[in-house]
């Protein structure tokens, strides 16, 4: 029975990796919501830089890492960003990248971004992915800033079917050709918030 327990979370963690991906690719391509533009009142930002949790080790995709632990611990945590493609004037970074395919073209407009926007967004793309509808519900939407550039700290949770209940708190962080994100999630019995907030603390833009 445990063995199963653990194997249903393993499938269900790798699942939710997937998934977070691909949710929050297609919610900032919603057209309806975004803007693509350069803002002039948005400093150059080159990348983001936290430090990850001796408790997390590199994933199967790039820029997620999992619980050493996994699958007893199911919690991850997230890193990708976004490029407009107005910038004429790519990184050493961005060429590298461009290796592995070209970069994503979308960033959304800050102004534009509310709490309502981002949550039907959300949960259309996770309901689109899981096949059902997941509860995806946005509990805290708040607006910060880090070295001077503006962002979003988004609290929202989702259950699917019979699994556990899911949380993530997302760091959405604006330049003026790119969009970082960073997202730590886990499930209600990962007991890795500590190592969530002290990583957090540690974001910063350059």
């Amino acid at each position: 029975m445990e063995n199963k327990r653990l194997f249903k979370k393993a499938s269900f963690a790798l699942g939710v990796a997937a998934a977070v991906v691909i949710a929050v690719a297609a919610a900032l391509l919603c057209v309806d919501a975004i803007d693509t533009f350069a803002a002039d009142d948005l400093k150059e930002g080159n990348y983001c830089s936290f430090v990850i949790p001796p408790e997390f080790v590199p994933g199967s995709q790039k820029g997620l890492f999992i619980n050493k632990n996994h699958p007893m611990e199911s919690s991850s945590i997230n890193y990708s960003y976004s490029d407009n493609g107005l910038d004429s004037r790519p990184t050493n970074r961005d060429r590298l990248e461009q290796q592995d395919g070209p970069l994503p073209t979308y960033t959304f407009e800050a102004v534009n971004l509310t709490k309502e926007i981002y949550q039907d967004a959300l949960s259309e793309a996770y309901n689109n992915e899981y096949g059902t509808d997941v509860g995806y519900s946005v509990s805290s939407f708040d607006n910060i800033t880090v070295d001077g550039y503006p962002g979003y700290r988004i609290m929202a949770n989702f259950k699917a079917g019979d699994e556990e209940t899911v949380h993530q708190t997302v760091y959405m962080l604006l330049s003026k050709y790119r969009t970082f994100t960073v997202t730590y999630q886990r499930a209600d019995d990962d007991e890795c918030e500590e190592f969530f907030e002290e990583s957090a603390a540690t974001i910063h833009v350059h």
